[in-house]
C-alpha cells in the first residue's frame, strides 16, 4: 500500500518514552548519583581521565580571542593601504595571519567601493535618459 503525498503513515507519531535511548536513560537515572560520586573520588585520587571528563562536561572551554590591532598610516588609496599592511608584516608588527585578515577586509572594502561607484554610475545614466 502506498502512502499519499503529505500524509503520515503513522499520524499519532512515535509513542513517547519507547526509544532505546529513553529506556537506557531511565534505567541509569537511579545510578547517576553513585556514578558521579565515584567519578569525583577517582579524580581526587589522581585519575587524569576522570579529571578530564569532569572538567570537559562542567566547565566550558576557553575560546581564542584576537587582540585589537592598531595601525597607523592607513591613508591614501586602497593600494597604498594594502602596501602599508604588507609593510607591517615585513617590519614584524603584524603576524602573517593578521596581515591576511586585514588584506581580506581591505579587499571587501574595495568591493563595497566598486559596487557603490557602479550604482552611482548607473543612477547618473538613468537620470540622463
Amino acid at each position: 500500500m502506498k502512502f499519499q503525498k503529505g500524509q503520515s503513515g503513522n499520524p499519532k507519531g512515535r509513542t513517547p518514552g519507547k526509544t532505546t535511548a529513553v529506556k537506557l536513560r531511565k534505567s541509569l537515572d537511579q545510578h547517576v548519583p553513585e556514578i558521579l560520586k565515584k567519578l569525583v573520588e577517582q579524580a581526587k585520587a589522581g585519575d587524569l581521565q576522570a579529571c578530564k571528563l569532569i572538567l570537559e562536561r562542567t566547565i566550558p572551554a576557553l575560546k581564542a580571542k584576537d587582540l585589537p590591532v592598531v595601525l597607523t598610516g592607513l591613508d591614501g588609496s586602497l593600494t597604498e593601504q594594502g602596501q602599508t599592511i604588507i609593510g607591517g608584516m615585513g617590519k614584524g608588527t603584524l603576524t602573517p595571519s593578521e596581515t591576511l585578515m586585514l588584506l581580506t577586509a581591505l579587499s571587501s572594502q574595495a568591493k563595497i567601493v566598486e559596487i557603490h561607484d557602479l550604482t552611482n554610475g548607473i543612477e547618473a545614466l538613468e537620470n540622463e535618459h
